[in-house]
């Protein structure tokens, strides 16, 4: 699913793993939209993710989410 947003900004849905997660990525967790600021790495293929709230999230290399992504323009 590819949408306009209302400042023309061209977004798509996108699968995330920990392999593919990137800074940027908008993630609907517990009904609530976070954007991720920053991300470590950690060991076995796992990532930590830091949102813009503060709040974190560990995914481990299998984890699969769906995320909003802003695709830059060419």
């Amino acid at each position: 699913m590819i949408a306009r947003t209302p400042v023309g900004a061209l977004v798509a849905r996108v699968e995330i793993t920990a392999a593919t997660v990137q800074r940027g990525d908008i993630i609907q967790l517990g009904g609530r939209a976070r954007q991720v600021r920053d991300l470590f790495q950690l060991p076995q293929g796992a990532k930590q993710l830091v949102f813009d709230s503060g709040e974190l999230l560990t995914i481990h290399m299998r984890t699969r989410l769906i995320a909003v992504r802003t695709l830059r323009r060419r």
